[in-house]
């Protein structure tokens, strides 16, 4: 990062609809241009990001972010999501083994990536509020290790050897459920542990209005104290970006926007302490700083 008049910045973003224009040149800006440098899979970024200042801004989980505050990592979040969906229908499990509905997984094994995964998160909060699950009743297996060094999983967490495949072990019985979101295997075999997903996902949305935040865009927070002029620039390329999108994929994302975000954002901060993922409760606002809250998106 230099303090030249227009910064080119190494970038963690991935390919989305709504992302596309930034990259493609469709959106361009005199005082920033964002090196894609990154990771074609954003999340394969985010110990760098973290732990080696790989980057000057880009995407990251909010699970993630929410952790990278807690152990006083020097970012600042913007509120623009970037990737969000409904998670009900992200857990699944294989019927040959036996029918499974969300209490079974009480004193049993479940599969997730990581435990501090933003899509294990929803999805554990989900069969937790909605379907009354004791998650400290299940032993939770992971494969990758936390983005950031400083954190340690719950004691029902369990680490698999190197190589395990949790879709694999899934349909197996290794483990009773598994939670894959886009990974899940495109088996008839496999059934999702939460009944009619997306009948549960439009109900949800009907009561809480929230559609689950993955990703935001986050900046260091050394480029708001010297260039807020682009951190304001980031933002704007992100509101037009999104204009080029089919309505329909952005109509399934979160909104821009602080306020329109406050209740998924405490969401999101309430049920990781919960999940014993970060030490305390956030306000909202400490996710921000003066700068980032009042970015007009």
């Amino acid at each position: 990062m230099t303090t030249a008049q227009s910064l080119k910045l190494r970038t963690n973003l991935a390919d989305y609809p709504v992302t596309l224009a930034m990259k493609d040149g469709r959106v361009t800006s005199p005082l920033v241009t964002l090196d894609c440098c990154g990771p074609k899979t954003a999340h394969d970024g985010f110990k760098a990001m973290l732990r080696e200042n790989a980057f000057d801004c880009g995407e990251l989980a909010i699970i993630t972010y929410l952790q990278a505050r807690s152990y006083g990592k020097p970012w600042v979040l913007l509120p623009t999501p970037i990737s969000g969906r409904f998670q009900h229908h992200c857990i699944g499990f294989n019927i040959e083994h036996g029918e499974l509905q969300p209490k079974d997984i009480e004193g049993r094994v479940v599969g997730v990536r990581t435990y501090a995964q933003t899509t294990g998160l929803w999805v554990r909060g989900i069969l937790q509020h909605e379907y009354g699950v004791d998650l400290d009743k299940v032993t939770w297996v992971t494969v990758d290790e936390s983005h950031l060094s400083e954190y340690s999983d719950p004691p029902n967490c369990r680490k698999l050897p190197k190589g395990s495949k949790i879709d694999e072990m899934m349909l197996k019985g290794e483990v009773a459920a598994a939670i894959l979101g886009v990974d899940m295997p495109k088996d008839p075999r496999v059934r999702t542990l939460v009944p009619d997903p997306h009948k549960a996902a439009a109900q949800w949305y009907e009561r809480e209005g929230v559609i689950p935040i993955n990703h935001l865009f986050v900046v260091h927070e050394d480029l708001t104290k010297q260039r807020p002029d682009v951190v304001r620039e980031i933002a704007r390329m992100i509101k037009q970006s999104r204009t080029y999108a089919p309505s329909s994929v952005v109509s399934g994302l979160p909104p821009l926007g602080l306020e329109a975000n406050r209740k998924g954002l405490e969401m999101a901060i309430d049920w990781s302490y919960e999940q014993k993922i970060i030490p305390r409760r956030f306000k909202v606002d400490e996710l921000f700083n003066d700068l980032t809250a009042s970015l007009d998106v």
